[in-house]
């Protein structure tokens, strides 16, 4: 069985398993009370390190119960979990015993070390007698190793069928870097897409705890990306609607009383939903800014561009004449983040650093002709952030800049004036599109040669659904712009819609 087989079947509950104390008919008999499977909402890992990874899972026996619990008992569970190197479980290297907290809504978080650098894994979980599917994971190599990833943002329910994260997982990356809005905190029809509205959100916006529990509940319930988490590991980070549209640090986009509570519920339902490690939730702050290493090859830093940043100049939006944004005083980032990023670009040993993060770094002009309109809530709002930003990848070895938000393929350089077609380029930003958001999209060529020649340092942009595809060695990163035609209905295939090859600065000296 080779690993796509396996993952399809796996996915489909096929895979039959070796006889081990997990599947005993005797502990499974013995200890059966849950009515029925309470594995609706797949299983997860993330985190990977050389030793280890984050094996993660939530229990539901009804997702979509009105309470936000998966219509658990109010009690605590005990679940069993096990690894092998093998996709039938015969070689069982790890085993234990995690308890899914009735106050965590059931949801599980096994921080595993000790293993192998740099090889496959398998695990699944088993409570009261039920088996969940499994999953496939790996750990980062000690030594020089290739690495295939996958980049994805943005997949909102109602816009469309995920059969991106179908097609991605297909791909077979070894690592996903999810860099946000991986649920949308709006009530049903609260944000349109073009093409309707193909399925339906849970009732209201999201509000308490139990409104971004039942969310990302119903997210979790679809086949296609829990296919896709049962992959491979996922680095995941947050933007703006696993909160609110648009919030910035500590305010409300709407003004709505009580903002400091209902961001401290969503960041705690975005735990308990995510394959995070235990410290990443430190009260009401949610940590996401943070390091992995693909062995000496590539160090990943993820960014928080939400939780510290200043609120957005002059009323947000995209707007021309914006003094504001260009102001030395204002943040995006936070002192301590930064901080943190650069002593880690500094002191980072990688031959490739790539940066995931949220919004377009890129200078972005939505004017065509005279002027300028930038978009207040990306990096163009906090104009001499990004000039720090610049200055400090240009004294990193080979970086890179990964990009969700836009829902739009785009290829851009990162130059130290965007003015000036001789300046200097810093890096490549890579922006990906997004998994369901804005409906099926589109390929307007005229609009794409309009914006292009108003922002000559963009050299592709695709507006239809999709994800990226990154093959990295030391000599090269080579990337492919994956499309679908549509996600309104189900089975689009996924094409490579551009492909852009990155070589390594001592490549390119060669």
């Amino acid at each position: 069985m080779n690993r796509r087989s396996f993952l399809t079947a796996a996915a489909a509950g096929l895979v039959t398993q070796a006889a081990d104390p997990l599947t005993s008919p005797a502990r499974a008999s013995a200890s059966l009370a849950l009515k029925s499977d309470p594995f609706t909402l797949g299983v997860a890992s993330g985190d990977p390190s050389t030793g280890g990874f984050v094996l993660w899972t939530r229990l539901a026996l009804d997702p979509l119960g009105g309470d936000g619990r998966g219509g658990m008992p109010a009690r605590d569970v005990d679940v069993d979990w096990q690894i092998a190197t093998d996709e039938r479980f015969r070689s069982v290297v790890r085993t234990g015993t995690a308890t899914a907290r009735a106050g965590a809504a059931h949801s599980v978080h096994v921080e595993v070390d000790g293993l192998e650098a740099g090889r496959e894994y398998f695990y699944r979980f088993r409570s009261q007698g039920r088996l969940s599917p499994a999953g496939r994971t790996r750990t980062t190599p000690a030594v020089e190793r290739p690495l295939r990833f996958a980049v994805a943002a943005c997949a909102h329910y109602e816009h469309g069928y995920y059969t991106a994260y179908r097609r991605l997982a297909e791909d077979e990356p070894e690592l996903v870097v999810f860099l946000g809005d991986y649920m949308y905190e709006y009530g049903p029809s609260g944000y349109t897409a073009l093409a309707g509205r193909v399925r339906t959100h849970t009732p209201g916006k999201c509000e308490t705890l139990a409104d971004y529990r039942l969310r990302h509940a119903q997210y979790k319930s679809d086949p296609d990306l829990q296919h896709a988490h049962a992959t491979a590991p996922w680095l995941v980070a947050f933007d703006d609607h696993e909160v609110e549209n648009n919030w910035a640090g500590p305010v409300s986009s709407t003004g709505a009383p009580g903002f400091a509570r209902r961001r401290a519920d969503a960041f705690r339902a975005y735990y308990e939903n995510m394959p995070l490690r235990r410290a990443s939730l430190q009260g009401a702050v949610l940590r996401v800014n943070r390091r992995v290493s693909w062995g000496p090859l590539a160090r990943f830093h993820l960014l928080d561009t939400r939780q510290f940043r200043d609120d957005q100049a002059c009323l947000d939006g995209v707007r021309a004449g914006c003094d504001d944004r260009l102001s030395a005083k204002r943040t995006l980032l936070g002192s301590g983040q930064w901080s943190w990023l650069e002593s880690g670009l500094r002191g980072s040993d990688a031959h490739w650093n790539l940066l995931g993060q949220q919004i377009m770094v890129t200078q972005r002009d939505y004017k065509v002709g005279p002027g300028r309109e930038v978009n207040l809530d990306s990096w163009d709002g906090y104009a001499p952030e990004r000039t720090r930003l610049l200055g400090s990848l240009a004294a990193t070895s080979n970086p890179v800049v990964l990009t969700g938000d836009a829902h739009m393929h785009h290829l851009a350089d990162l130059k130290t004036d965007f003015d000036d077609p001789d300046a200097p380029v810093v890096a490549k930003e890579l922006i990906a599109s997004s998994i369901a958001s804005d409906g099926d999209g589109y390929r307007d060529k005229a609009w794409i040669a309009e914006a292009v020649a108003e922002n000559p340092h963009i050299s592709f942009i695709d507006q239809r659904r999709g994800y990226l595809v990154g093959r990295l060695t030391r000599d090269e990163l080579s990337v492919d712009y994956r499309t679908l035609d549509y996600i309104s209905r189900r089975g689009a295939r996924a094409r490579t819609a551009h492909r852009v090859t990155i070589p390594s600065s001592a490549q390119a000296r060669a």
